[in-house]
């Protein structure tokens, strides 16, 4: 179980966490004119330092480089394109991280930037070679400060929120606590907004099933377009590496002191076993290069542990490679988990649905019997 699974709070878990990861979201950080509000960092930074100084690791995962560096150039903030944003990126993250970095002196700490792309995080290489970065700046005290690293971050291949960066960050470091600062106190049965009938949720024991999922409502509502589908994916991501995740108020002064104290908010936990370091890179993949979707024997042949199987695949979709991450996926749409592909997607194709045997005879070579070796399964 993850170290927090009994916790029934997120004031029991923000006590208790050993290894925090805090992410914070640009319109808590920075003004609508493009400042960074100077007051609210600086409680922030209290509240972080106070945890280092007790003891705890802890990683701040931050936004706002976009709109500081617009505001550096007078740019209107609205219809840019993606060479605009990256350029705003570059101007607006030194003065971001001058900023932390002089807050945390204030405190006697060190603070150490590191920018990240989604591909960081999902080549197994880099991965490992962050987490190592990650580890030895939490080895000395300092505070890791995480963003995306949109200069160099295309449209196809980015996180464009770091709620699902902040959890990728959590796994890599083996965090217990995952506080995703925000606008909303938490998680509802529907929008609070628009319902009076929305009821706020303290506790999520039951991972993120379909029905949790359903509560951040349809992808084009406000509500889910305010972030909480993200939260939730970030949500799964956490909770598949063993880390337990609150959603909080940030908008106030010394929001992590304020959550302490007893604000409202909402925790996740997961009574799930901790999943290995290899695993939780896996299920960590925002989405695989490609998906095996499988009947129905399949998928309850792989959830008992087993090989993937040709026969078993009804259909393959996407372009990948051999050694590449792929979704596993019910032919109704449930996302099982990922896996590595032993085979590329046109070699998938040709066999998807075929015994085991015929293999050879149809690609006139064999790699062996198993689209995905069970070693190389990650469920969630």
């Amino acid at each position: 179980m993850d170290a927090l699974s009994r916790a029934t709070s997120a004031q029991e878990a923000m006590a208790q966490a050993p290894t925090v990861v805090v992410k914070v979201g640009s319109a808590l950080l920075v003004d609508d004119d493009g400042s960074i509000r100077r007051e609210w960092m600086s409680a922030l930074v209290d509240d972080l330092a106070g945890l280092v100084k007790a003891g705890r690791r802890v990683v701040l995962v931050s936004s706002g480089a976009i709109r500081v560096g617009l505001r550096l150039q007078n740019r209107d903030p609205l219809n840019l394109r993606l060479d605009e944003k990256q350029a705003a990126a570059a101007l607006g993250q030194i003065r971001l991280a001058e900023a932390y970095a002089d807050s945390f002196a204030e405190r006697d700490l060190n603070v150490g930037q590191i920018l990240l792309t989604q591909e960081d995080t999902e080549n197994r290489r880099r991965y490992l070679n962050a987490r190592a970065t990650l580890n030895r700046l939490l080895d000395w005290g300092t505070v890791p400060l995480v963003n995306e690293n949109d200069t160099v971050a295309t449209a196809e291949i980015r996180f464009g929120d770091n709620d699902r960066l902040a959890a990728r960050v959590g796994g890599m470091v083996g965090a217990d606590l995952l506080v995703l600062l925000s606008d909303i106190d938490g998680l509802y049965t529907s929008n609070p907004k628009a319902s009076a009938a929305a009821k706020h949720l303290p506790l999520v024991t039951s991972g993120i099933t379909p029905e949790i999922e359903a509560m951040a409502g349809d992808e084009t509502s406000a509500y889910a377009k305010g972030g909480m589908v993200t939260k939730l994916a970030a949500a799964k991501i956490a909770l598949g590496a063993g880390c337990a995740m609150v959603i909080a108020d940030g908008r106030v002064l010394n929001p992590l002191q304020t959550l302490v104290d007893g604000a409202r908010a909402t925790l996740f936990t997961s009574t799930e076993t901790r999943h290995s370091a290899r695993e939780a890179w896996l299920l960590g993949a925002l989405s695989g290069d490609g998906a095996l979707i499988l009947d129905d024997g399949a998928a309850r042949a792989v959830q008992a542990g087993k090989s993937l199987l040709p026969a078993g695949v009804v259909r393959v979709e996407g372009a990948f490679e051999r050694g590449d991450t792929v979704s596993i996926t019910r032919a109704d749409g449930t996302d099982i988990g990922r896996g590595i592909a032993a085979y590329g997607s046109e070699d998938a194709a040709l066999i998807a649905g075929k015994r085991s045997a015929d293999i050879a005879t149809i690609l006139d070579e064999s790699r062996g019997p198993n689209l995905i070796h069970a070693d190389d399964l990650a469920l969630f």
